[in-house]
């Protein structure tokens, strides 16, 4: 299965959380509460162990935008490496250059940060990078390219973060529209709408 490509909205719906976090689609959650489709508003019957587990790991995929084998070949990685693996996991996702240029503020949502990656918009230590999925390491440097610092979509995401609080395990400079990762979140750090053990038992099953 590759990466889901259709309407966010109707994802956020059915999964009942706002897994791009930006206010419009809560707006639009706030009016419509319930799943999507004709039947969406009828009472569901309770869902089965293996239907929440399923829930959870789509929810966590869509959240990091990702495809299912992407998501899965990360999963097995934390598996074998030291620690817990839910923690793992997530320091994983976390660390993706997708989704660092999103949490800096660089991008709107995740699915724009990869569009800006994958266009040669970011250096990592000086160097571009057009790999969504790369993993940025501890004391990296991330930074808006110099021929995309006037875009006038990069600087109004900016301009806009610059209002919100930045994750402890990164810092940025707005002016210079340069980062960095400082070192790997702890779990209690990582706000994400998922119960990554449900995960970890779909996985296990």
């Amino acid at each position: 299965m590759g990466r889901y490509r259709g309407p966010i909205v109707k994802i956020c719906r059915r999964e009942g959380a706002n897994l791009v976090e930006t206010p419009k689609v809560q707006r639009y959650m706030e009016r419509h509460p319930y799943p999507p489709g004709q039947h969406g508003q009828r009472r569901r019957r309770k869902p089965s162990d293996y239907g929440v587990r399923l829930r959870e790991k789509q929810k966590l995929r869509f959240y990091y935008n990702m495809s299912e084998k992407q998501f899965h070949n990360l999963f097995e990685e934390a598996e074998r490496a030291e620690g817990s693996t839910g923690t793992v996991f997530l320091q994983f996702l976390e660390s993706r250059l997708d989704n660092v240029v999103y949490r800096l503020g660089i991008a709107y949502t995740r699915r724009q940060a990869r569009q800006f990656v994958a266009h040669g918009h970011i250096l990592v230590n000086g160097k571009r990078v057009d790999v969504p999925s790369y993993r940025v390491r501890p004391a990296d440097v991330i930074e808006v390219a110099p021929n995309a610092k006037k875009n006038p979509v990069i600087q109004a995401n900016i301009e806009d973060r610059r209002r919100g609080k930045l994750n402890p395990w990164l810092e940025f400079d707005g002016e210079t529209m340069k980062g960095r990762f400082l070192h790997r979140p702890a779990r209690e750090d990582i706000m994400v709408p998922v119960n990554e053990l449900q995960v970890i038992e779909y996985y296990s099953r």
